[in-house]
C-alpha cells in the first residue's frame, strides 16, 4: 500500500492548562476524501490550525508526502510554507479580499507559484509580463471551473454567499494544492447551494484532488466521504467507511447523548 499523502501521528495541543488535541492520529491517501466531523468543541478547527502552520503543535508530528517526493515534516512551518509544500486550506468564516475583483482573489492564490519579484513587477520586463498573463489565464480556468467566471470582474463582496464559498475554494486552488482541506465549506448554505458545493467536491475528487474537510452536514459527510474521523474532546474516538460510522454506537453517543435510540 502507498504511503499516505498526511500523517499525523499523536497530535497534542495545549492552551495553558487546556488541552485541546490529545494522541490524535489521522492519515489521508492520495485521491482520497475523507471527512472530520465531531460535536462543537471537539477540536476540528484546532487541527487544522495545528497542521497548515496557523498554530506550533505542542506535541507529535504533522508529515506531508507529496507524490514522488520524500516526506517533508510540517512542524514549525509558517502557513505560507505550507501552502508552498502542497496544502491549500479554506477557513469556517469566509476569508477573502472584498474590495478586490473575483478574479483578483484566484490571482492572489497564484502568489506562492509565481517567480517575479518587486524588480521585475517595477521593470515589467518580458518573463514578468509572461508569468502576469498565465496567472490570469490559470486563475480564469479556476473560476471556470468553480462556475464564475462570468463574475469575474466584479467584486468579491458582490457574490451570493454560496458564489463566496465556491471563491474562497478557487482560491484555494489557485496554491495548485495536492491536498486540499476544507474547513466547514457548506456552512450556512441552502440546500441548492449545497448540491453544487457536492457536485463541486466530487469534480474535483474524479480529477485527483485529495480533500479532507470538517462538516457538521452529515448528509453531505456521507455522500461524500471514503473514510470518516470522529473526534470528541480533542480526542479521535473512531475511524471507518460512512456506513461503519453511521451505525457505531460510540459515534452515535458522542452526538446524542446516552441512548443510540434518540
Amino acid at each position: 500500500m502507498s504511503t499516505p499523502i498526511l500523517q499525523v501521528k499523536n497530535l497534542g495541543m495545549r492552551f495553558g492548562g487546556i488541552k485541546a488535541l490529545d494522541d490524535l492520529d489521522l492519515d489521508v491517501n492520495s485521491g482520497e476524501i475523507v471527512a472530520l466531523i465531531g460535536p462543537n468543541g471537539a477540536g476540528k478547527t484546532t487541527f487544522f490550525n495545528c497542521v497548515t502552520g496557523i498554530y506550533n503543535p505542542t506535541q507529535g508530528d504533522v508529515v506531508l508526502t507529496p507524490p514522488g517526493t520524500p516526506a517533508i515534516r510540517l512542524n514549525g512551518l509558517k502557513p505560507n510554507q505550507v501552502a508552498e509544500k502542497g496544502m491549500a486550506r479554506t477557513f469556517q468564516n469566509i476569508r477573502l479580499f472584498q474590495k478586490m475583483t473575483v478574479l483578483e482573489n484566484v490571482m492572489i492564490g497564484r502568489h506562492c507559484r509565481t517567480n517575479s519579484f518587486i524588480l521585475g513587477a517595477i521593470l515589467r520586463n518580458t518573463a514578468t509580463r509572461q508569468e502576469e498573463q498565465e496567472t490570469i489565464h490559470k486563475s480564469y480556468k479556476i473560476l471556470q471551473k468553480m462556475g464564475l467566471e462570468k463574475h469575474a470582474n466584479d467584486l468579491a463582496s458582490n457574490l451570493s454567499y454560496g458564489a463566496q464559498r465556491r471563491l474562497e475554494i478557487g482560491r484555494a486552488l489557485a496554491t495548485e494544492p495536492f491536498l486540499l482541506l476544507l474547513d466547514e465549506p457548506a456552512a450556512g448554505m441552502n440546500p441548492q447551494e449545497t448540491q453544487e458545493l457536492i457536485k463541486l467536491i466530487n469534480l474535483l475528487q474524479r480529477e485527483g484532488q485529495s480533500i479532507l474537510l470538517i462538516e457538521h452536514d452529515m448528509k453531505l459527510v456521507m455522500e461524500l466521504s471514503h473514510r470518516i474521523f470522529v473526534m470528541d474532546y480533542g480526542r479521535r474516538i473512531a475511524m471507518g467507511t460512512p456506513e461503519e460510522i453511521r451505525n457505531n454506537p460510540v459515534v452515535i453517543k458522542a452526538y446524542l447523548g446516552e441512548s443510540a435510540d434518540a
